[in-house]
């Protein structure tokens, strides 16, 4: 528990510090977010907030764990992906706003970057870790599955990363969404075969309560890609290294509804010649046109991701 608040509050303490310095450097550079039209109309007000903030929070990460934690092959793996996915998302944010292209890379670009890391993990499990056994919540069992593990691992991490991704849409959201996701994992790696990857969690904890601080409505910075899928590869990393894969689609509860309504979305829009179940995808921006403030969306958001993460907890406990 020492070492938990300790790694915590590092983290939260060197975005605290950071932040006065990085976002007028983010200003002064015009890193600003552009905003799309087809977005609600209320948030073309935060066009020219300064974006790729996520760096503070990979920075917090990497200084937490450097002050705190030897390394050891879980912490390595755990980074790689959440650096791995961070290059990623800042090459993204560097096209938006340097390039002035406002989708950044194209889908089939960020995929396949995407599926080269995802690829490097399951190279990784299959050749060093020799597990191919996946654990059912619940029922307590372990089943072997062979070839088709590899394949659920490669498909989580690049659906936990968009997930992730398509969540940071209002001010605060995915920050406050991940903190009782990160707080559950740092307990469920404690007790694990690498209570090391506790002190990851409790780090990737404190860099989202640290960015909080200018993260929060109004936003004096966004994450951008840059954080969101940092963060998405970072929590995939501690269901993959935790082996509670299936675990995940439970305590990340949020993500998983706001990743189902877009395929929803898309593809009854495709099907049904044009109509629409939401009143736009993903399903944040439905009840933010549904009449509720962006706040009270968060604030929504944030108890249903601390109920789904508990209600994970519980599952793991019994």
């Amino acid at each position: 528990m020492f070492a938990f608040m300790g790694i915590g509050a590092t983290a939260f303490i060197f975005c605290a510090l950071v932040g006065p310095i990085l976002i007028p450097f983010l200003h002064r550079l015009k890193f600003g977010q552009s905003i799309r039209e087809v977005g609600p109309a209320g948030h073309q007000k935060k066009s020219g907030t300064p974006t790729m903030g996520g760096l503070m929070m990979i920075a917090a990460v990497l200084v937490a764990l450097l002050a705190w934690e030897r390394p050891s092959p879980a912490i390595v793996i755990a980074l790689w992906l959440m650096l791995g996915h961070g290059l990623i998302g800042f090459i993204d944010d560097y096209i938006k706003v340097v390039k002035k292209r406002n989708l950044g890379l194209t889908v089939r670009q960020k995929f396949f970057l995407q599926f080269l890391l995802a690829a490097s993990y399951v190279y990784y499990a299959e050749t060093y870790l020799h597990s191919s056994k996946l654990w059912v919540p619940l029922f307590n069992v372990d089943i072997d599955l062979g070839w088709a593990y590899y394949l659920l691992a490669f498909l989580l991490l690049v659906g936990t990363t968009n997930a992730v991704n398509l969540t940071d849409g209002l001010d605060g959201l995915v920050s406050w969404v991940t903190l009782p996701v990160a707080a559950v994992y740092a307990y469920i790696a404690a007790c694990g075969p690498a209570p090391e990857l506790s002190s990851f969690a409790a780090a990737l904890f404190g860099s989202c309560a640290g960015f909080l601080l200018f993260n929060h409505y109004p936003a004096k910075v966004f994450m951008g890609d840059t954080g969101s899928l940092a963060l998405g590869g970072g929590v995939a990393a501690l269901a993959l290294l935790t082996k509670t894969e299936l675990l995940l689609i439970v305590i990340g509860g949020v993500y998983v509804l706001e990743a189902a309504s877009v395929i929803i979305q898309v593809t009854y829009f495709r099907y049904s010649h044009g109509r629409r179940i939401f009143r736009m995808s993903p399903l944040h921006h439905h009840f933010e046109l549904g009449g509720m403030k962006e706040t009270a969306v968060v604030f929504a958001f944030a108890a249903a991701s601390l109920v789904f993460s508990l209600t994970g907890l519980g599952l793991w406990l019994l």
